[in-house]
């Protein structure tokens, strides 16, 4: 481990923990929580219906989240190496950056979701994929 650790990949790291919980909450609240999240009018729909799909997505989709926080926290230093954590990093920093920008391909792949869910989503997959981006260019040679 570094003797202090990175500061972007932590707030990567919390990013991620943050994004992951906020796919947790909607298996709690329900339907108002895909609506809160911009959801599409079908996805909460089908939440409010019951069925499993939206919620099982919503679970895994977290649980992504909270394994690309760990390997952020890894990476940053700040807790044991975890395995190929270089490479992991990379594909990590390499999706949320491409989810940023192919949103418009997306969209017609997964209709329904609002223009407001589609603009915030990508900026925030902006936001975190630059932070990734730059912390694993301070720390490349540590790992």
């Amino acid at each position: 481990m570094q003797s202090s650790p990175n500061v972007l990949l932590m707030v990567a790291a919390i990013s991620s923990g943050c994004a992951a919980l906020l796919h947790f909450a909607c298996v709690f609240l329900g339907a108002p929580g895909f609506r809160i999240l911009g959801a599409g009018d079908r996805l909460v729909h089908m939440a409010a219906r019951g069925n499993s799909y939206p919620f099982i997505v919503a679970v895994l989709i977290g649980i992504i989240l909270v394994i690309w926080s760990l390997y952020a926290l890894s990476g940053a230093g700040a807790i044991p190496r975890l395995p190929f954590v270089n490479v992991v990093l990379f594909a990590i920093t390499a999706i949320y950056l491409l989810r940023s920008v192919a949103f418009p391909l997306l969209k017609r792949v997964i209709p329904g979701n609002s223009d407001q869910f589609w603009y915030l989503s990508s900026l925030i997959s902006l936001a975190i994929g630059l932070l990734h981006l730059f912390g694993l260019i301070q720390v490349w040679q540590t790992l």
